[in-house]
């Protein structure tokens, strides 16, 4: 297939609430969309990389930037097989794995409707519908926090995330596992302590959590595989993995025992699923993260989703958690903790153009 046109384009979208984390929290965000034309197809993506460098030293600008002065240049005219060579021409860029993961989707999803088939199938999904979760952010009381956690429940999600930090975590827990003693927990912390704070996660091992989610640096294998040996509770990298060269070093050193795979991070549909495969053949779980991601890049994670490693529940909520309106229809729902996942070709939803062509605030087109 020839990659005859590439479109990338930026649009502003709030968020119904503003989603605090230990780093910060934003209410307002900046969307990226990258489309791949080719055959009288199009293939849709998301680029995930947020306004400012708290999760990543990517930011939208410099997806911006990267992708328009170096990577679109240089596949757009190409003939390609596939999509994991589709970033060939541009394989001596070091890093900017989220601006370059949705050139790479975008082909996953171009070339699947080439195909005829689902994202799903293509990459190799096994589920009709996939488990998912839901992420509460940090929230300023108790009160607000079980509210929240109450009406998410009635909505029937299998497992609730839970944003922590040093002032609100272990007491804060606690008083939720008292209130619903039979819910799935997990514990995010996004980098928000260091190893002299194992007395304190050690006092989650009593609140039976599924995982605690990157506690440490970003960048420490080391310290993690000190606390996973310190703690009964499991920890889930997440920033920490960026490559499948980071799955084995984790899983050389013990840093964890639960990889969340956001495609996003890590460069891609194609390393989500050769990560996914690593952590299968080791015996430990993986899960998929979400990146406040419109419908367009909630349908890629759903894809991903429904390989059979993904064991655990998703943070892929409903589009209502999130925004008021979606760029996608049908948007994304959730029913009995389940979320179905499409069947049409390449992400099976229908991207609404017009919607995003009257949000548009800058526009680059490659021919």
């Amino acid at each position: 297939m020839k990659i005859e046109r590439a479109t990338l384009r930026e649009f502003p979208l709030s968020l119904r609430e503003f989603f605090e984390i230990s780093s910060g929290g934003s209410q307002d965000r900046r969307i990226l969309l990258l489309t791949l034309e080719g055959e009288g197809l199009e293939g849709w993506s998301e680029c995930v990389a947020s306004r400012e460098p708290a999760y990543s030293y990517e930011t939208t600008d410099t997806a911006w930037h990267v992708l328009t002065d170096f990577v679109l240049p240089r596949i757009v005219g190409r003939e390609i097989e596939g999509p994991e060579d589709v970033l060939e021409p541009v394989s001596w860029i070091r890093g900017h794995g989220m601006a370059k993961a949705a050139v790479e989707m975008a082909a996953w999803d171009l070339t699947a409707r080439a195909d005829g088939v689902s994202l799903s199938e293509k990459l190799g999904g096994t589920r009709a519908s996939v488990s998912v979760g839901v992420s509460v952010g940090i929230k300023p009381d108790d009160d607000a926090l079980h509210e929240q956690v109450a009406g998410f429940l009635e909505d029937g999600y299998a497992r609730v995330k839970i944003k922590i930090k040093p002032g609100r975590d272990v007491e804060m827990l606690a008083g939720l596992r008292e209130a619903f003693p039979d819910v799935s927990f997990m514990a995010d912390a996004n980098s928000a302590y260091t190893l002299d704070d194992v007395d304190r996660l050690r006092a989650l091992d009593a609140l039976d959590l599924m995982m605690i989610e990157q506690p440490l640096r970003y960048d420490d294998f080391f310290h993690h595989a000190r606390l996973q040996a310190e703690i009964e509770t499991p920890v889930c990298l997440d920033e920490s993995i960026k490559t499948v060269g980071d799955t084995e070093l984790a899983l050389e050193l013990e840093s964890c025992r639960i990889i969340n795979i956001k495609p996003g991070r890590v460069g891609g549909l194609g390393t989500s699923r050769r990560i996914h495969d690593r952590m299968r053949e080791a015996g430990l779980a993986v899960w998929c993260g979400g990146m406040l991601e419109t419908g367009v890049g909630r349908a890629h994670n759903v894809a991903l989703a429904s390989l059979p490693g993904f064991t655990l529940p998703g943070d892929i909520s409903a589009s209502r958690r999130y925004w008021e309106q979606d760029v996608v229809s049908p948007e994304f729902d959730v029913a009995g903790g389940e979320m179905a996942v499409p069947t049409g070709p390449g992400i099976g939803v229908e991207v609404d153009v017009e919607r995003i062509a009257a949000l548009t605030v800058r526009e680059a087109t490659f021919d």
